[in-house]
């Protein structure tokens, strides 16, 4: 894949007008909003951070190109190059999300991080599959406490039964995730260290988009 179209779809943590998070878009998408002026980027330098709009940032490419050039994803238009922003701030928008992390596939793997809950190792997502804890034909519920990533073979073993029946034992006792699981997975990456700023004390729960 081009690097062009790999800078496009980077993610990009949004904040509220209030610096709350809200969601996580593409830079495609943020780069739309930035040029629309309906939203602002936010750089965290030092600890501290600092607002640029979207003409002041492109003005900064040169620099950063000269003393920050690896730190950045980088978009290449007809005139110049421009850095990706890690994050941008809407200026017009008060709303918090919904303090509820949606229960599903993608965000069972990501909360168990692809890992195995019965034999610990981490598989592709192609080779796991969802376990009920307590199975449905036991009374067993869809919820983050009942909900596990079980491999192909394990899941096979385990069958219509409880763990202990099984004689299996869980890695750890699962739990429902404070924010969307996927993004613990990115603040992994360095590149998005500086989201963390902004999560420590967030309503966490959006979707990544």
């Amino acid at each position: 894949m081009h690097a062009h179209s790999i800078a496009l779809d980077a993610k990009v943590l949004v904040l509220n007008r209030l610096y709350m998070a809200v969601r996580v878009i593409s830079a495609r998408r943020a780069f739309r909003l930035l040029i629309k002026n309906l939203a602002e980027v936010i750089s965290v330098e030092d600890g501290k951070y600092c607002n640029y709009d979207f003409q002041t940032w492109t003005d900064l490419a040169q620099l950063q190109q000269q003393f920050e050039r690896d730190q950045h994803d980088w978009v290449r238009t007809v005139r110049f190059d421009i850095a990706v922003p890690r994050i941008i701030r809407l200026l017009g928008y008060d709303r918090l999300p919904q303090q509820m992390v949606k229960l599903n596939r993608k965000n069972i793997f990501a909360r168990d991080r692809n890992q195995c809950q019965y034999c610990g190792r981490t598989y592709a997502t192609s080779e796991l599959s969802i376990d009920h804890i307590i199975p449905k034909s036991q009374n067993g519920s869809d919820t983050w406490e009942n909900l596990v990533c079980a491999c192909t073979g394990c899941n096979a073993r385990k069958g219509g039964r409880t763990p202990d029946q099984a004689s299996l034992t869980l890695v750890r006792r699962p739990v429902r995730p404070k924010r969307n699981p996927m993004i613990t997975v990115r603040l992994g990456d360095n590149r998005y260290a500086c989201w963390q700023t902004f999560l420590d004390n967030a309503y966490w729960s959006v979707e990544l988009r």
